[in-house]
């Protein structure tokens, strides 16, 4: 029979969209609960490239991805990859993948994407006051790297769009490359720099900061592998493997790329996928790093952290139950060494997350249909992090009633 618990609301997972969404409930009052099954910054949270990058607002769905993936999925090893034993179980999500690549759709996620952007941005530092993280905060920008002026050329269509959204970026040669990232290969001929892209001294310690937080304000964190929900009169049945059932009045499902898995139990089949990230972690003082470097043309980003230099990115859609391949993790590292000649290499630490993504790059946020004290709030791709102060924002906006500022008819888990 199941429990009554104490909390008005549980949140599964304790990832940074979770934590930062339990923290905005508890804010407007809920007493709140957390479950998850490894902890706080088990996953993505942990092992990310610490971007709030808020200036990327076109999805990975688009045209420009259509023209490069052919070459791309011919490398094993390559930016973008399907493991040959995933293919056919993904085939139909890179149906929907490929449909959301019209140009209306890509014009209506981009629009989509702006605002939760929009509103995450101006979220961001009102939420690290209130959680004493603000330190952690850096404003370095982000340098974009090209291999030669047909590369650029080929990118300016995209910073039109972001000019349209009001998004401040420059073009730059080499000589003013250099001011900005010495130490850069000659291979690099031209750069954009986006100097409202933000980042964080370090994912893993800001996620385990907020759980802190979390603590501090009376909130709860249980380890508890949750395998179903079912809904009944006057709120949920949370089902975990322990075998007891944990009984609320809300939930939030926040777990990240098994949150599908969840969605199911109450009949939601939603098209969730992971696009499996890698990198590697160099120690401090790997290299002289002063602005987040992104080699677009290779799929993977450099950053400095307060803990090393993370070297990292691609997308690998495998799935979550395949092992790691960290031949990727390898390969990207020996790319940084060509293009930053005075990076070390050794004693680095690899990471493989899972990233949880839907087709059209955007996340699901919004009730269930068939248990409306379920809220849904997963699937940000490699965006995790960017959106999930304003993530926190719209689910305690639906906890509590109120009426979202922003429209989230782009974002229902039902568009599919």
């Amino acid at each position: 029979m199941a429990s009554q618990t104490e909390s008005q609301i549980i949140v599964i997972g304790a990832g940074v969209v979770g934590l930062s969404a339990a923290i905005a409930a508890q804010k407007r009052g809920f007493a709140v609960a957390i479950l998850d099954r490894e902890g706080p910054a088990a996953g993505a949270s942990a092992g990310n490239a610490g971007a709030f990058a808020f200036t990327d607002i076109l999805p990975l769905a688009s045209p420009g991805i259509l023209k490069k993936a052919p070459k791309w999925l011919l490398d094993p090893l390559g930016p973008l990859t399907i493991p040959p034993a995933y293919a056919l179980q993904i085939a139909p999500w890179m149906f929907r993948f490929w449909r959301a690549c019209s140009p209306a759709r890509v014009a209506h996620s981009t629009a989509a994407q702006t605002a939760l952007m929009d509103l995450s941005k101006a979220e961001l530092e009102p939420f690290l006051q209130e959680t004493e993280t603000v330190s952690m905060l850096r404003k370095e920008g982000n340098l974009q790297l090209y291999e030669s002026e047909a590369e650029l050329n080929a990118s300016l269509s995209g910073w039109k769009v972001r000019e349209q959204h009001g998004i401040e970026f420059h073009h730059l040669d080499a000589a003013r490359m250099a001011e900005i990232q010495p130490g850069l290969a000659s291979r690099f001929t031209h750069g954009t720099f986006t100097p409202g892209w933000y980042s964080i001294a370090d994912p893993k310690l800001y996620t385990l900061a907020l759980a802190d937080h979390f603590r501090q304000r009376g909130g709860r964190i249980e380890k508890v592998d949750v395998i179903g929900l079912r809904p009944v009169e006057g709120g949920v049945d949370i089902l975990s493997k322990d075998g007891q059932a944990r009984r609320t009045s809300q939930v939030v499902v926040a777990a990240g790329a098994f949150s599908h898995r969840l969605a199911r139990t109450i009949g939601d089949n939603i098209p969730l996928e992971t696009e499996r990230g890698y990198n590697t972690t160099l120690p401090p003082g790997a290299f002289d790093l002063r602005t987040q470097v992104t080699f677009g043309g290779h799929g993977f980003v450099v950053t400095r952290l307060s803990t090393g230099i993370r070297v990292g990115g691609a997308v690998e859609l495998g799935g979550l139950d395949l092992p790691p391949n960290f031949r990727r993790s390898e390969t990207m590292l020996k790319k940084a060494q060509a293009f930053l000649p005075g990076l070390k290499p050794q004693d680095g630490t690899q990471w493989m997350g899972f990233r949880p993504s839907l087709p059209d790059s955007l996340p699901a946020i919004g009730r269930a249909r068939a248990a409306p004290a379920i809220t849904y709030a997963f699937g940000h791709g490699h965006l995790g992090l960017t959106q999930s102060a304003g993530t926190a924002r719209l689910v305690a906006d639906l906890l509590a009633e109120q009426t979202p500022n922003i429209d989230l008819s782009a974002f229902s888990p039902y568009r599919f």
